[in-house]
């Protein structure tokens, strides 16, 4: 842990976070009660720690960055998940994200691209004490070994909703993905109702790109 800052000031700060995303249209307490649990400094580089609770993505390894959290929050609000529930995240990262969806009760499953990312975020999942699945592969084509899921959600920008992520929802399962081009993306959520598949778009964010089968080729 960085000097500049004790754990009391971590604690204030990830507070002030909370209190940061409340008041930028963050209702769920469940989501918030997460954020105030989790500490994200523990996912972040040395150099970037003293930054940990500023509302701004930062770099992480591999060319890849940990999500803003008004990002993170606003995502696991819209995916609506309830505890007991199996959710699968599409790009692990930092494993910030799936350590959030882990606080709330959810049984996650979460797939990564590089092998290195995966190996600090298992690290991270062991010492805070999340169960938490994962593997490296492609994350366009989901995990359906274990499907279905009552929540997919995607951290990188896709193309297109990948058919494969689709199938792997539940009856009434929920799918939050970024969809657009390489430099923008709409925030899209997908409701399965049965056979049936509503489609609603909000705001827009920028992601890294979804490598796959089923995203971008390199």
């Amino acid at each position: 842990m960085s000097s500049t800052y004790t754990n009391r000031q971590f604690d204030l700060a990830r507070q002030q976070l909370v209190s940061l995303l409340r008041g930028k249209g963050i209702t769920d307490t469940r989501v918030l009660d997460a954020i105030a649990a989790v500490p994200r400094h523990v996912f972040i580089q040395e150099v970037f720690r003293h930054r940990a609770y500023e509302d701004s993505a930062l770099p992480i390894a591999c060319q890849q960055t940990i999500s803003q959290p008004y990002t993170v929050a606003f995502m696991t609000q819209l995916l609506q998940i309830r505890r007991g529930e199996k959710v699968l995240e599409i790009g692990t990262g930092s494993g910030y994200q799936a350590c959030i969806l882990a606080e709330m009760g959810a049984r996650v499953f979460t797939i990564e691209r590089h092998f290195d990312l995966l190996e600090t975020a298992r690290q991270r999942f062991e010492e805070l004490g999340y169960n938490i699945a994962s593997k490296v592969g492609d994350g366009s084509i989901g995990w359906s070994q274990f499907a279905p899921y009552a929540g997919i959600i995607v951290t990188a920008g896709a193309p297109d909703v990948p058919p494969s992520l689709l199938r792997q929802l539940d009856e009434s399962g929920r799918l939050v993905i970024p969809v657009g081009d390489q430099s923008t993306q709409s925030m899209i959520v997908v409701e399965r109702q049965g056979e049936e598949f509503v489609h609603t778009k909000s705001a827009g964010f920028k992601f890294v790109p979804l490598l796959g089968k089923e995203g971008w080729r390199k």
